[in-house]
């Protein structure tokens, strides 16, 4: 590993900010993990190009947005962590088409999209997020997810070059996405359709009141813990089953109103958290043969392994 005052002289110079040692848990919704080593903040996408293509070439790094469905580790991440900001947010509509930066928040898209009446975004207003994490896991919602309104993105390789991908060849599944996780998505083009701005409101307050009724909204919460399996069974059904709901590690607690969904009651560590979760995993694995994968992204240095400690 090399040391913060190593890196700072074999960065490149770049026309954004890097940031050193900087605590990473106030920018997440749990509220929970270490410091990134390195924050780097790109001017542009040209700064990002350049900051990739003459970066030490064993130099590890991330790209995180607003961290709503991120877990980052007690240890904090070696390396440098890429934040896009202003250079990102760029918004241009028109007629059905939108053109956004990674930087603009999911819900901001919705809210646009309805005044331009346009339809077909309205399950963006209820994920809390950006769009580059949005692309990155093929986001979606109440029957819709990003694959079904994208036309192309913009991602950057970790050489620093730039392409323009088809939804196609992205490989945009059920959470998922082919892309390895070194390549950065920097914007994307979408296409909805011809609207009525006030149906397409009501859609959206109709959704927003379903997903205060029935998730953990005002908690410290990464959203769906676990992405649902193949077929008709939804992972809060097996959770349930396993005798989860309500299941508590340290500060982090399955929620009682959406037992897919991890808490931090105040006191937890990124280590209670994933504890929890794989202790989830193997009880739900035990009592249905089922073998849950996680839909949280998790990040940084393991200091633990999970084997066998019981939860509360």
């Amino acid at each position: 590993m090399l040391t913060t005052e190593k890196l700072k002289l074999l960065l490149p110079k770049v026309r954004g900010r890097y940031l050193f040692d900087v605590p990473l848990a106030p920018t997440t919704w749990f509220r929970v993990g270490g410091p990134a080593q390195v924050t780097f903040k790109p001017a542009d996408i040209q700064d990002l190009c350049f900051f990739l293509k003459n970066r030490p070439k064993n130099l590890p790094f991330y790209a995180i947005g607003v961290g709503s469905n991120l877990l980052i580790r007690d240890e904090g991440i070696e390396g440098v962590v890429i934040r896009l900001g202003q250079g990102f947010t760029n918004v241009y509509v028109e007629r059905n088409m939108i053109d956004v930066g990674a930087a603009v928040l999911d819900r901001n898209v919705a809210s646009l999209t309805c005044d331009a009446g346009i339809s077909g975004f309205e399950f963006l207003c209820g994920i809390p997020g950006t769009i580059g994490g949005a692309l990155r896991m093929n986001a979606g919602a109440y029957g819709s997810d990003i694959s079904q309104i994208l036309v192309y993105a913009f991602v950057v390789d970790p050489g620093g070059k730039l392409h323009r991908l088809s939804c196609e060849t992205l490989g945009l599944k059920y959470r998922h996405c082919d892309l390895p996780k070194d390549w950065v998505f920097v914007g994307a083009r979408f296409r909805g359709d011809e609207g009525n701005t006030q149906e397409i409101q009501g859609k959206m307050s109709s959704l927003l009141a379903q997903r205060e009724g029935t998730q953990p909204v005002k908690s410290r919460t990464g959203g769906s813990t676990f992405a649902n399996p193949e077929g008709p069974i939804k992972a809060w059904e097996l959770i349930e089953k396993a005798g989860c709901r309500g299941l508590q590690r340290g500060g982090a607690r399955m929620s009682e109103l959406h037992c897919n969904f991890m808490i931090n009651t105040g006191t937890a560590t990124a280590a209670d958290l994933e504890a929890l979760g794989e202790e989830v995993r193997r009880r739900v694995l035990s009592k249905t043969g089922v073998e849950l994968r996680w839909e949280i992204e998790r990040i940084g240095m393991e200091t633990l392994s999970f084997t066998g400690e019981k939860a509360a």
